[in-house]
Order: C-alpha cells, then sequence, then structure tokens
C-alpha cells in the first residue's frame, strides 16, 4: 500500500460498505456514501434472518473473528452467514458440499458408529525362548570314562532311549562283580538259612547301590565288565555336548543337555502402564520377523513378579505349541495380548479420525454431499476401531476414506476446502477484474500499484493497492496516471496477482514510462 495519504483515501471509501449495489455502478473512487459502521452491517445482516457465524478477513487471509472489526487498512471484516460453505471458515462451522462426480473422484466411503466389543491388545516385543520345564542333563553318578560316542555333535536331534555314549567305570566293574558273587553265594547256601539270607543282603545293597546311581546293570556274562550305555532320556536335540571319547568324568559331571523344543516360550517385556490389563490365561498372538506374514497362537502363562528399573517392563511369559519346529530360541518376536473387555463400547474406524495430537475431529455425513466437521474424545484404541466418548452418536455416518484426510490439525482447512461443489483439486484460481488508474509501477520487483475501483466479486471498497505481475511484460505499454481495466487471480492468500491489463474503452496507452 501506499502511504498515510492513499490510506486515508481508502479509509473514506469504507463508507461504501453498506451500499454493495451503489459500488457496482459508481466509477469514481471519489464519490461518498453515507458512513455506516460494522455494527450496523451486523444488525442489518441479522435482520435478513440468517445467522452470522463470524467474520473472516476482506483480503482472503486466514483470520477470522467472532465480532465485527477492521483490518489494518480500515476495510470491514465480512460476515460468514449460517449455512456458507467452509472454505474460509473455522473448523468446525458450517457444512461442506460435495458433488457426486466428486465423490466418485476422491473414493470417499463412510461407515456407521456403532457398539461393539473394543479388541484393545496389549503390544510387547520379546524373544523366544527354550521351555525350562523340557531340560534334561545327562550326568553320570560315578567315575568313569568315555570309550565311545554314538551322538557326538550340538544339535543333533536325538530320541528317548537312543544310545548317547558308552563307557568304563570300575565302580561298575565292582558292583557287578559283588552282585555276581552275592547271586552264587545264595544259591550255593540254599541249605543253610543264615548263610542265604546274608547273599541275600549283600546282593540287594549292591541292587540298592546301583539304583542310587539310576543305572541297570546288564544281565548275563558282561555284569561284570564295568562297561555301560547311557541313553537318551527324553526326546529333543542336544544343546550342549561336553563329551569326548576317551575322557575322564567325575559324578555329576553333565556331559549332555538335552531340549524338547515341541513348545517353546516368549519372554515379553510388557510396560507397567498395561499390567492391569494382563493376566494369566489370555490369549495371544506371535509374529516373527524371519516368518513374514505368519502368526503363531499363544497363550500368557506367566507374568513375572519383578520390573526392570530402567526399563520401566516386567516380563510376560507365552507358551506356544512348536510342532514344526520352526519357532528357533533366540529369534525376535512381536506379541499382541487379547485383553478386549466384554462390555460393548460406541466405536468408528480408526480411518475416520483426524488426529492432530491435542485435537481429534471426524466427518460427520449428514445428508446426501454433505458433510460437518465434528470434534470428538476419544477413548480406547482398538486394531480397526476406536472408542469414542463424545461428539458422535450411535447410527451416525463418519467419512473413513478419501485422499483429503490429512493428519495436521493445521491443513484441515485447506482439506475442507477441496470438497467444494464443483470445483477440483487441481483447478486453476479464480479470475478477477476491475477498473482503476495506474499509479505507479515498479519492474524491479515486478509489481504495480493501482488506484482502483469498488470490486464487488471481493467485497472491496476503491481504494490504492500493490499487485503483482503475472509477467515482466504484462504492463508493457502501460504508463502511470492511465486509466485501466485488469484481470487479477488470488494465488495464494492475501496475494493478489494480475494476468492481464489493458487501457480503459475510451482512453489511449501513453508510451514509454
Amino acid at each position: 500500500m501506499k502511504p498515510a495519504a492513499q490510506l486515508s483515501i481508502a479509509a473514506i471509501a469504507v463508507a461504501l460498505a453498506l451500499g454493495a449495489g451503489y459500488w457496482a455502478g459508481t466509477r469514481d473512487a471519489g464519490h461518498a456514501a453515507a458512513p455506516t459502521d460494522s455494527s450496523t452491517l451486523a444488525a442489518a445482516a441479522n435482520a435478513g434472518g440468517k445467522k452470522i457465524l463470524y467474520y473472516r478477513n476482506p483480503m482472503g487471509l486466514p483470520d477470522t473473528s467472532p465480532v465485527p472489526k477492521k483490518d489494518s487498512m480500515g476495510m470491514d471484516y465480512i460476515p460468514v452467514y449460517e449455512g456458507e460453505g467452509a472454505g474460509a471458515g473455522q473448523d468446525d462451522a458450517g457444512a461442506v458440499t460435495v458433488s457426486p462426480s466428486r465423490l466418485q473422484t476422491l473414493g470417499v466411503r463412510t461407515a456407521v458408529a456403532e457398539l461393539r466389543t473394543l479388541d484393545e491388545p496389549v503390544r510387547a516385543v520379546g524373544r523366544v525362548a527354550i521351555n525350562e520345564r523340557t531340560i534334561v542333563d545327562v550326568a553320570p553318578r560315578f567315575e568313569g570314562w568315555i570309550e565311545r560316542l554314538h551322538v557326538n555333535a550340538s544339535g543333533d536331534p536325538v530320541r528317548r532311549g537312543q544310545a548317547l555314549f558308552s563307557v568304563y567305570s570300575p565302580e561298575l566293574l565292582s558292583a557287578g562283580s559283588e552282585l555276581q558273587i552275592a547271586e552264587r553265594l545264595q544259591h550255593d547256601a540254599a541249605t543253610d538259612p543264615a548263610a542265604a539270607e546274608s547273599a541275600k543282603r549283600l546282593a540287594d545293597a549292591t541292587r540298592a547301590r546301583v539304583s542310587n546311581w539310576q543305572m541297570k546293570l546288564p544281565e548275563g556274562v558282561k555284569a561284570g565288565s564295568g562297561r555301560l550305555t547311557f541313553t537318551s532320556p527324553a526326546n529333543g536335540i542336544v544343546l550342549e555336548k561336553k563329551a569326548v571319547e576317551g575322557m575322564r568324568f567325575m559324578p555329576g559331571d553333565a556331559l549332555y543337555r538335552i531340549a524338547d523344543l515341541s513348545t517353546v516360550w516368549v519372554l515379553a517385556d510388557v510396560y507397567e502402564r498395561d499390567l492391569a490389563r494382563v493376566k494369566p490365561g489370555q490369549p495371544a498372538t506371535v509374529a516373527l520377523d524371519a516368518f513374514p506374514g505368519r502368526s503363531f497362537a499363544a497363550k500368557v502363562a506367566y507374568l513375572y513378579p519383578t520390573i526392570d528399573a530402567a526399563t520401566r517392563t516386567t516380563q510376560i511369559r507365552l507358551e506356544l505349541a512348536n510342532p514344526d519346529g520352526l519357532l528357533r530360541p533366540g529369534l525376535f518376536a512381536h506379541a499382541e495380548v487379547a485383553t478386549g473387555k466384554a462390555a460393548s463400547a460406541l466405536t468408528v474406524p480408526a480411518s475416520a479420525v483426524i488426529d492432530s495430537g491435542e485435537r481429534q475431529v471426524v466427518l460427520l455425513a449428514a445428508d446426501e454431499g454433505r458433510f460437518v466437521p465434528k470434534a470428538v474424545k476419544i477413548g480406547r484404541r482398538g486394531v480397526e476401531h476406536v472408542e469414542i466418548l463424545d461428539g458422535v452418536s450411535e447410527g451416525e455416518r463418519v467419512v473413513v476414506s478419501a485422499n483429503f484426510l490429512i493428519d495436521a490439525e493445521s491443513n484441515l482447512r485447506a482439506a475442507l476446502a477441496s470438497f467444494t461443489a464443483g470445483k477440483d483439486a487441481g483447478a486453476a484460481a479464480k479470475s478477477y477484474s476491475g477498473e482503476g488508474t495506474i499509479d505507479s509501477i515498479d519492474l524491479s520487483s515486478n509489481t504495480v500499484s493501482i488506484a482502483h475501483q469498488a470490486i464487488p466479486a471481493l467485497q472491496w471498497p476503491a481504494m490504492t493497492m500493490d499487485f503483482s505481475l503475472a509477467a515482466a511484460d504484462t504492463a508493457k505499454g502501460i504508463a502511470p496516471g492511465q486509466s485501466i481495466h485488469f484481470e487479477f487471480e488470488q494465488r495464494v492468500p492475501g496475494e493478489f496477482t494480475i494476468t492481464r491489463i489493458e487501457p480503459a474503452a475510451g482512453h489511449s496507452g501513453h508510451q514509454g514510462h
């Protein structure tokens, strides 16, 4: 804008605000009308029977006011009435109308707000672990030497009763010899009850000693050889193998560790805020990065009694079957524990909520082609649905899918503007025209100052203001002081660009600048 003198002219022109029809027929910006103020305008608007929702900036800037006011140039803010488009309004004011063709182009889909049992899973991450209840150690209870290995590698699968290794032990040899002697004496002393009883006690003591070793001496001629073969006590895989042919072992040395992996655990970390929702026996689903697209059924078996002070989490134990052996200990796992409550709640699809973090909004489908933005209060979140505590009633329809939906509250106004019936998202900016006089031209900044007459399409009074030029040669052949007809566009809020200038009818142009 020009300095104070020109602003004074613009201030006088505010008096033309009431007579919009008079502006359209007036060609001289110096003519004056009966003065009026914003309160008079508000009274006239209310007299028309329509409710004023708010007042918007007359220059198209994203600024509104709940009461009448003027901008920095003295121009009255323009009232927006109930039922008018929401493009320049507040976020939750008015309805947005969408043409049927636009609905199809956007792919708008709606869903009904309804009562349902909300699935409310607790999500956690963890790792696959061995079921500790299936681990067994093979540890002889006597001293000896390993003569031969039948299973000689960690990771080998074994079956219950399968031979693991053969040993030689002097203790076994001694026990076998004692048992043979005692049995022979018992047989030979059949006619002497006292001797037979002594031989029987010796044989029973030897068998008890061998039983305490959890061994069974072989029958026959090899009973006193001191050699024995150890077998696997369970089905599974060999986790650890310390046995080596020829090595000496002492009582209690664990030579093999075997685990059954037909069932495994998942140890998952749950945040303390979710602990009250997790209970033993609840069903769960486990997904593994190693097997995309697959899920495994599990259940909560145990909640550990301590919390990690650093991570504020506690471990839970999930149990699941592993018949195919796909779940290897150490695999990274994602777990979801189903903790849904039996009570129904009013819900909408999660995609219906536009969430800025501080405020949540849904678009209500009011009737044919009309949508109303509505602030809501949300509660629990499920996998696909969100609980609505306030703002939507059961049976109302909400928009769940359209390419205009965005997550940022700051862009909601622009999203709603794209709904306007008959307008395409990529359509050109609306064009306006006016009459006026060139005040000055500045080709270095590609701007021109024009003292223009009233422009009813924008509810502008006559005033002097700056415009940008669409191209450097747009003002070619036009000089200051010349009366012109010009066309312009509002390409961004508050900025207007002249696309065409021509001398006004009946006026000749000046050559040069």
